[in-house]
């Protein structure tokens, strides 16, 4: 019988820590208000996320690290969908959201406080299979045009580099193929894990392995709110360390996304 009280007494004490560490974790101050509300609302924005058809479920690496972190927190996710960037901004801005994922640029600089990186994907374009650009520089002739989703980080930061070709702008990534589909535009231009998915609706499409920049995602808490981008940093570098951001990409993709290097190059 002694065997079985040691294992027992040896169980208990596991679950006894275990549930020690959940308190504690739950308890920390710096997001006790996020605790007590027992909710995290992460604002999503087309395209960083996809629709499970039957289950409506939300997938992609932002949704899959939006429910890492509520996990950690110990509260429920929700999630809420925008179409685009500046819906979602607005979201944050509101106090309608909590957490937002975007690159820090001057553009986003005022949205509000960036943790360091957590993943990245490059900016590049698709072209049509007959099409003759090769690489970027290719595409920046007269009479070309890309085309470009407005308000997005790739195409603010194509349209710095842009010294002769036309952005034709839509509103939503759907559009924005739309247009290169109908022949509207030469290229198109977004972010590669974007480009992959839409070349498959386009026969004999490509996207180019050349690159025009990256976007490097960043969790941003509301102005003023230093106890939140406290923890949630700590998350971000915890969590490129463990495998966690990494098994979330694997989890969720789309292809083309890499977890950032540890620390914050700014």
């Amino acid at each position: 019988m002694g065997w079985k009280w040691a294992l027992l007494f040896t169980l208990t004490a596991l679950l006894a820590s275990s549930g020690a560490g959940r308190a504690q974790q739950g308890n920390d101050p710096r997001v006790a208000d996020l605790v007590q509300s027992g909710k995290v609302r992460v604002g999503l924005f087309l395209p960083q996320y996809t629709k499970d058809a039957s289950s409506g479920e939300l997938k992609g690496v932002w949704a899959e690290s939006a429910r890492a972190l509520a996990a950690r927190i110990g509260v429920q996710l929700v999630l809420v969908e925008h179409p685009t960037p500046p819906q979602a901004i607005a979201c944050l801005k509101a106090g309608a959201c909590d957490l937002l994922f975007l690159p820090f640029d001057e553009r986003s600089a005022d949205v509000g406080d960036f943790s360091s990186p957590i993943f990245q994907f490059d900016y590049t374009l698709l072209v049509p299979g007959n099409s003759a650009i090769q690489r970027v520089v290719d595409a920046d002739r007269s009479g070309t045009k890309i085309a470009a989703v407005r308000n997005h980080a790739s195409t603010a930061e194509l349209s710095r580099l842009l010294k002769q070709a036309e952005l034709a702008h839509a509103e939503t990534p759907d559009r924005t193929f739309e247009l290169l589909r109908d022949g509207q535009a030469s290229a198109m231009a977004s972010a590669r894990p974007t480009l992959l998915g839409y070349a498959r609706r386009l026969t004999g499409s490509r996207v180019l392995e050349d690159r025009y920049g990256a976007n490097i995602n960043r969790i941003v808490v509301p102005k003023g709110k230093a106890a939140w981008l406290a923890y949630v940093s700590e998350f971000v570098e915890t969590a490129k360390a463990s495998g966690v951001v990494r098994t979330a990409i694997e989890r969720g993709g789309p292809p083309g996304v890499t977890v950032s290097p540890p620390g914050d190059p700014k």
